[in-house]
């Protein structure tokens, strides 16, 4: 009976039935965990009111009061104090006026005080702009709930000013974001990719992620595609180059050989725009769009080339066709995805089918011991499990043709033999799109050219902050109050 209602809840594609899951997760997914969720920090027993607990660092003491036992008797001996601390928060509207005295002088002029900027600017201190600031892009609350709290607690602020403090005058912001994506592709060994949809203007678009476990970076376009990822990787460079790398990857996609012959004749040339080297495709007559495709790409990667891109800079994706570039690693978590979409037809399919998702698993965790300690041998058994695997013939065609798809994936499901460093699946960049795809549900899609910059801008910088251990509070208020006590991001990537 049970075996019918699961096949009737896929027939009728119902949610399955949930796996409770143990509440003790191992702490390292990557070497313990197949699905890569991670566990939550241990909780403290009790309601932990009034109770005694072990303070992790010391509070900063702001005031201190002392308090004298009532009807004291004479002679008694002072022994020292019990400390008892509590925590409070004030929030409550702090309106200064500025008196700007003004004189006429013996010649007729006047002269009139002048303001310093330390603590404001415009009519709103950096506080109150950091805390609208800290408000919706990482406690992702609406303009209009902003505008109401504040309104509540006493400040005179209009809805436009709120959304000018929010999109507007953010360059040094922008910056910061664009550098994070040099510095930390510079300063790693691997990235995870990934990207999601992201709805502009009224129409549809992707936002694409980059990072690994020091940074993350987001960035939002109107089209996904190969061309589209290499222009991302290129930064703040505009430029084309037709160079080895360039000719090597037009040869590698099967460009054929009148328009390759045209490019290698103008190899070394540079072109500083896209405008230059559409004008050079259409003077040669390499005008199809597949051949443009192909040539286009190879440029890009050839700039990147020129510019220091780590040639051994693994990739790691979930099998999109917009990543394949480089060294690409494959995500096995998306690998055994698409077994898991086949629906067995009999009980002879589903017998067959879960063989294969245990010889997947039996890889993964091989890999797994792989990765804490490489042996050659291990390797090689491996190695020969995924071939053999990958021969497999079953009764179920479906599977038949997911096994060859999975046996001609080998090169990029296996590049951890060679790269033991690398991890074995993508959830960390699903993990950090997530933080996207969650404003985006709460706010919407963006409107204005500055929004979507800003978006983008303080999702790469909030979760960027949170890997490397800093307040997205102190970082806002550092950065808009220009104290820039806390280091610029790229260099802490840098320092790593």
């Amino acid at each position: 009976m049970d075996a019918l209602k699961a096949e009737v809840a896929k027939l009728k594609k119902l949610p399955p039935k949930p796996k409770i899951r143990s509440s003790k997760l191992p702490k390292d997914d990557d070497n313990n965990n197949p699905t890569g969720h991670s566990g939550n920090k241990k909780s403290s027993s009790g309601n932990g009111i009034g109770k005694n607990r072990k303070r992790k660092k010391r509070l900063n003491i702001h005031k201190t009061k002392i308090i004298k036992p009532e009807n004291l008797p004479k002679q008694s001996r002072f022994l020292g104090y019990q400390d008892y601390f509590v925590q409070e928060l004030l929030i409550e509207p702090v309106n200064t006026r500025y008196r700007l005295a003004r004189y006429q002088t013996p010649d007729g002029d006047t002269c009139i005080g002048k303001l310093s900027f330390d603590t404001h600017t415009g009519h709103f201190g950096h506080t109150l702009q950091s805390y609208i600031v800290y408000q919706y892009y990482h406690q992702r609350v609406t303009q209009p709930l902003i505008k109401q709290q504040l309104t509540e607690l006493g400040i005179d602020i209009s809805t436009g000013q709120i959304n000018e403090i929010l999109i507007h005058n953010k360059d040094n912001f922008h910056t910061e974001k664009q550098n994070l994506l040099t510095a930390g592709i510079n300063n790693s060994t691997y990235i995870h990719v990934d990207d999601t949809g992201s709805r502009h203007d009224g129409q549809n678009g992707y936002c694409t992620h980059i990072g690994n476990e020091t940074f993350a970076w987001f960035e939002s376009t109107r089209y996904k595609s190969r061309i589209n990822f290499l222009q991302l990787l290129r930064g703040s460079a505009i430029n084309y180059t037709i160079n080895e790398a360039a000719l090597d990857y037009m040869r590698v996609e099967r460009l054929p050989h009148k328009p390759l012959t045209i490019i290698e004749q103008s190899k070394h040339a540079r072109f500083d725009n896209e405008e230059s080297w559409k004008n050079y495709l259409q003077d040669n007559g390499i005008t199809t769009k597949r051949h443009i495709r192909i040539a286009t790409e190879g440029v890009l990667l050839g700039t990147l080339i020129d510019n220091g891109f780590p040639i051994d800079l693994v990739i790691m994706s979930d099998d999109a066709g917009q990543f394949d570039i480089l060294l690409h690693a494959l995500c096995w978590i998306h690998a055994d995805r698409v077994f898991q979409r086949i629906l067995p037809l009999n009980k002879q399919h589903d017998k067959e089918l879960n063989w294969v998702h245990t010889q997947i698993w039996e890889i993964f965790y091989d890999l797994k011991q792989y990765k804490l300690k490489p042996d050659d041998s291990l390797k090689s058994a491996i190695t020969e499990h995924f071939d053999e695997l990958g021969r497999t013939k079953t009764s179920f065609e479906t599977l038949n043709q997911a096994l060859k798809r999975f046996a001609r994936n080998k090169k990029e499901l296996l590049l951890v033999l060679e790269r033991p460093d690398i991890p074995l699946h993508n959830n960390l960049s699903e993990n950090d799109i997530r933080e996207y795809v969650i404003k985006r549900k709460i706010s919407g899609s963006t409107r204005s050219k500055k929004g979507q910059l800003c978006r983008d801008t303080f999702v790469s910088l909030k979760k960027t902050c949170l890997k490397q251990g800093i307040s997205f509070w102190a970082f806002i208020n550092d950065r808009i109050s220009n104290r820039n006590l806390i280091p610029y991001l790229s260099e802490l990537l840098e320092g790593n």
